[in-house]
């Protein structure tokens, strides 16, 4: 990343003051500023660093007033937590623009692969598997057979996909994550024996799930995570869970098998939901 404070106000539209040409080559916050940082001040709480910070650039909004000189730049905008989320954005997308199927990779013949993708390193995709375009596989990811994989869609080093697992476009699974284990059933009116689960896992899009969370596959038809579900990390969702859109649900969070969670809810850390329920649109639950 390197950008001057004039390319970085003309790209987020707004108002600089001081010096236009000095170079940008990091992210910072205001506290721990440093020449060649920008930074932002949105909390008051930290309006202090404003006069103290050594970084070279600092977001403002633009209603805010000095009471002393500041050393840095200022770049003055509408939000200045959101012009710095923009550029937070900006520099993921270029860090993690990776393309190219290494060497070490393993695709099957029967497999479809879009264009632009990245698969790295010991990444395996299996049997008949459908990969979309501009898809990142990390290293050490498992992709089982008949799984579809959509457009833009990340999966971090160490992510492991289950066998007929399907997941949307747009989506970010993080490390460690595994997709489509069997669910947990078993039958003690028949010597315990495993109840086989031959379901699968649907994972709509805009999706992120956080690092080492378990999505179990169905004894019969789907688990589904609506479209824009968002997870934290060690989280674990049993067999035929339906988890309505734009539902968020915070760390250590498990859900028992077959409960139905409606739209735009929100779980608080290590909530625990039994089996069997239905939960209503936009539910808060702490």
């Amino acid at each position: 990343m390197q950008f001057t404070a004039q390319q970085i106000a003309d790209l987020l539209k707004g108002q600089l003051e001081g010096n236009a040409n000095v170079v940008i080559t990091k992210l910072a916050k205001i506290e721990e500023g440093e020449p060649g940082a920008i930074s932002f001040l949105s909390n008051p709480a930290y309006t202090s660093y404003l006069y103290t910070t050594k970084a070279s650039l600092v977001i403002i909004n633009k209603d805010f007033v000095l009471t002393a000189p500041v050393s840095a730049a200022l770049l003055r905008v509408d939000s200045a937590e959101n012009a710095f989320a923009t550029l937070l954005e900006m520099y993921n997308q270029v860090k993690l623009n990776k393309k190219g199927i290494s060497k070490l990779a393993f695709i099957s013949e029967s497999a479809t692969v879009g264009k632009d993708i990245y698969a790295g390193e010991f990444s395996f995709i299996g049997e008949n598997a459908k990969i979309g375009n501009n898809v990142k596989i990390y290293p050490q990811v498992y992709i089982g057979d008949n799984a579809v994989i959509g457009d833009n869609t990340t999966l971090f080093a160490g992510v492991k996909i289950y066998s007929e697992t399907v997941i949307g476009k747009n989506c970010i699974i993080h490390s460690g994550t595994v997709i489509g284990s069997d669910g947990f059933r078993f039958n003690p009116e028949n010597d315990h024996k495993k109840v086989p689960q031959i379901g699968n896992v649907i994972i709509e899009d805009d999706v992120e799930i956080g690092a080492n969370c378990a999505i179990d596959r169905a004894t019969l038809g789907s688990t589904i995570l609506r479209k824009g579900v968002k997870f934290d990390n060690l989280i674990h969702i049993a067999h035929n869970v339906e988890i309505g859109e734009n539902t968020y649900y915070a760390a250590h969070g498990v859900v028992a098998g077959s409960t139905k969670i409606g739209k735009n809810c929100m779980f608080s850390g290590q909530v625990g939901i039994v089996g069997h329920l239905n939960i209503a649109d936009n539910t808060i639950i702490t």
